[in-house]
């Protein structure tokens, strides 16, 4: 067969200038190269943040947990100082539990318990022990101490006490247990006798405290003083709030009122009516706030101490109360005077307090073993 007709015969090929179409691929391919990377890149970012975080977050929990600790510690430490009378040492220790933490629980109450300690308790100063002499003139010795006997049967306590001292500048060692059990009994009668005194007028609660803390240098003071002591200062607190603060000097001289009804200052205004007054004024207070029903509730609390004073605030509670119930401006109002023409008195209910204790005038019998 020729060759041309061979070629007839075998397969066409393809041209060179003909090319097949490229495969058009979607997907991955598609994708920049570096975006994998960069998800890889903020996977790890992720991780390291969640790890940190979770890192600070313990270190901050047990942070936290020291500081709770350390404001334990110098809260407890704060209370034993103010207990054992160091004040001073005691402030510090609540200045840095309020620095720290102002809202701690109990700090508010115990910072107000020491401000009113540390005003309504002075300084002691004692008289510094003289030189003893090689041989002390023991007749100026018995003369003066003979001379406090007699001023302590007579109840003369400011005499007694500058005789003790003259007594302890001459001689400091002169029966020692004797004269400080005589301190202890002339300083415990003279601050009960300037904290309930027989003439109102003579009364200075904070000289008495001071005559009752300088006594118990001496000896162990009884449950009565130390109640007596405790209810001076709240009445001071209570009296810091007269003017300032009606709710306040409300309840410091309800606790007064409930130990010791009628202990009173200078002023010769008893607990009882400081507390009565207090009421009325917070009375006053809510009722100019808006608060009719709390008013009208404060003004029946006050009305239950019997009072002729009472009668002029009658008006205003019948007012509050009215308001309170909805009567105000309309409906049925509350008769008002009988039919003889007399105002009629709302009724009055005499409080019952806890009868006060007493003391007799006589200084106790028994020498009590000086501290140390």
């Amino acid at each position: 067969m020729p060759d041309s007709d061979l070629s007839e015969t075998q397969p066409n090929g393809v041209s060179e200038d003909i090319q097949p179409n490229p495969v058009v691929r979607s997907g991955m391919k598609n994708l920049p190269r570096w975006l994998p990377l960069l998800i890889l890149v903020g996977l790890i970012a992720i991780g390291l943040l969640g790890g940190y975080a979770s890192g600070m977050g313990l270190r901050y929990s047990a942070e936290n947990t020291v500081v709770t600790g350390q404001l334990a510690d110098q809260f407890q430490l704060g209370k034993q100082a103010c207990d054992a009378g160091q004040y001073e040492v005691c402030q510090k220790h609540y200045d840095y539990v309020m620095q720290k933490n102002p809202n701690y629980p109990g700090i508010q109450d115990a910072y107000k318990d020491l401000l009113y300690r540390m005003q309504t308790t002075p300084t002691l100063t004692f008289t510094p022990t003289p030189t003893i002499t090689p041989t002390p003139d023991l007749r100026g010795a018995d003369e003066q101490f003979k001379s406090a006997q007699d001023l302590m049967k007579a109840g003369d306590w400011d005499g007694v006490l500058s005789k003790l001292d003259s007594l302890r500048k001459i001689a400091p060692t002169y029966q020692t247990a004797v004269v400080d059990g005589m301190y202890y009994a002339a300083l415990y009668q003279r601050g009960w006798a300037k904290i309930r005194p027989n003439d109102c007028q003579n009364t200075n609660l904070e000289a008495g405290i001071n005559d009752l803390t300088m006594a118990e240098h001496f000896g162990p003071l009884d449950s009565v003083a130390v109640s007596l002591r405790i209810y001076a200062r709240v009445y001071i607190a209570g009296s810091s709030f007269w003017d300032q603060d009606w709710k306040q000097a409300q309840e410091y001289f309800a606790q007064v009122m409930a130990a010791f009804p009628n202990m009173m200052d200078a002023s010769c205004t008893t607990a009882t009516e400081r507390w009565r007054q207090a009421t009325i004024k917070y009375a006053e207070q809510l009722a100019n706030e808006g608060d009719a029903c709390g008013a009208a509730e404060q003004y029946n609390s006050a009305f239950t101490v019997n009072s002729p004073d009472n009668e002029a605030y009658f008006p205003a509670a019948t007012e509050a109360s009215d308001q309170c119930s909805g009567n105000s401006g309309g409906g049925e109002e509350p008769p008002a005077a009988t039919p003889t023409g007399e105002t009629l008195t709302p009724p009055v209910e005499t409080p019952t307090f806890t009868p006060e204790p007493t003391l007799t005038t006589e200084p106790p019998t028994s020498t009590p073993t000086p501290k140390g």
